[in-house]
């Protein structure tokens, strides 16, 4: 593959989500990344459903274009395979808990002493030191334990869990990414490599920039639901229609405001919606569930106040917007053949590999025998 990151390589030690989207980021912009699997099994994520060929549909889309070793690292045999690609790599992920790299052998210090300049990120739920940093966690937890989840969870007695993974995404992958491309910049101008620590919970910390300086001036921080963007403005909210889909009404600027209000014929003494929000909001509620999905959509083009009907996946997937803009002109393959979109990376294309390469994610251990002498597993 071309791309703004050919002629580097990096040694993917992770699994599941966090590190393989940040390597697959690093993959679609030209790198070679050889994930480092376990033999037999590999990557947890392979075993996920819905099948798709050999693999799960998870795993296939978030390791197109990657290359597979199977290399047992708890033996003398495996690590002394691995020697080589550690001499010829730029960049190591890894996502095991703290401590497990270097009772392996292959901590920071370890490969620093084989490859001097060296990027090497760690990606793990609470960093490598504190209190909590062996402690298990998933998103949700991560979520939970910065304030994230508190603030709009719906109602306590049926509370809703979030849609995205923003602890492993926004908080793992993303920060990953930055933190390597700057260390390759510093590696430009010094010649030294570095050690990144990313902590997926504390990453997530920049997504209650408002909670935190709310709170920590005014001496009161928010809670559920009762902030301007988290439901407490008629303003911000979702609105059902008469046919069961939801309105995402974001009139925030008083001019959208009342652009909004003329277009659902909003009565005027709810207009002010500082004198009674509830009421206003539930003024606005009877309009909007009055009329189907259908009826409302032209309205609001025509009105542009920031109001939309919320679409399904596979209704994104479909919009003239996105196809126009070539979002999903990258395709994925596997092993018989079948194709579907890959997954759309904020990848500007002059970084980006063409879209015409049609290429798969590895199969398990497929690259052992070509990259370190050994059998494939």
């Amino acid at each position: 593959m071309s791309g703004a990151l050919s002629g580097l390589r990096v040694l993917d030690f992770s699994t599941l989500l966090p590190g393989p989207m940040a390597t697959l980021f690093l993959a679609e912009a030209g790198a070679e990344v050889i994930k480092i699997e376990r033999p037999g099994s590999g990557d947890e994520m392979r075993s996920y459903v819905p099948r798709w060929g050999e693999d799960s549909a998870n795993f296939n889309i978030l390791n197109r274009g990657k290359k597979s070793i199977a290399l047992d690292l708890k033996s003398e045999a495996g690590r002394a395979q691995l020697m080589p690609l550690i001499e010829g790599a730029d960049i190591i992920v890894e996502q095991f808990r703290p401590g497990v790299m270097a009772r392996l052998g292959l901590s920071y210090d370890d490969v620093r002493a084989i490859r001097p300049d060296i990027i090497y990120c760690s990606i793990s739920g609470y960093g490598q030191s504190g209190p909590r940093a062996l402690r298990a966690g998933h998103d949700l937890n991560y979520q939970g334990d910065v304030g994230l989840l508190a603030l709009s969870y719906g109602a306590p007695q049926a509370p809703v869990v979030p849609a995205a993974l923003i602890a492993d995404i926004a908080g793992g992958c993303y920060p990953a990414l930055v933190n390597i491309l700057m260390a390759l910049r510093q590696r430009d101008q010094t010649g030294e490599g570095a050690y990144i620590d990313i902590a997926m919970a504390e990453t997530i910390f920049p997504f209650l920039y408002s909670a935190m300086a709310e709170g920590q001036v005014s001496g009161d921080f928010p809670g559920n639901g009762d902030s301007m963007t988290t439901g407490a403005s008629p303003r911000y909210r979702l609105y059902p229609t008469s046919d069961g889909r939801i309105l995402a009404a974001a009139p925030l600027e008083q001019k959208f405001w009342e652009s909004f209000c003329e277009a659902i014929g909003l009565e005027p003494a709810l207009r002010d919606d500082t004198r009674d929000p509830e009421a206003t909001g539930r003024g606005v509620a009877a309009i909007i569930a009055s009329r189907p999905a259908s009826d409302w959509e032209p309205v609001f083009d025509a009105a542009d106040c920031c109001c939309s009907i919320v679409r399904t996946v596979d209704e994104a997937m479909q919009c003239d917007h996105y196809r126009a803009r070539g979002l999903f002109d990258h395709t994925l393959t596997n092993a018989g053949g079948d194709r579907i979109t890959a997954l759309p990376l904020p990848i500007a294309s002059a970084f980006r590999a063409a879209p015409g390469d049609i290429l798969p994610a590895p199969a398990l251990g497929a690259q052992t025998g070509d990259l370190t002498g050994g059998d494939k597993s």
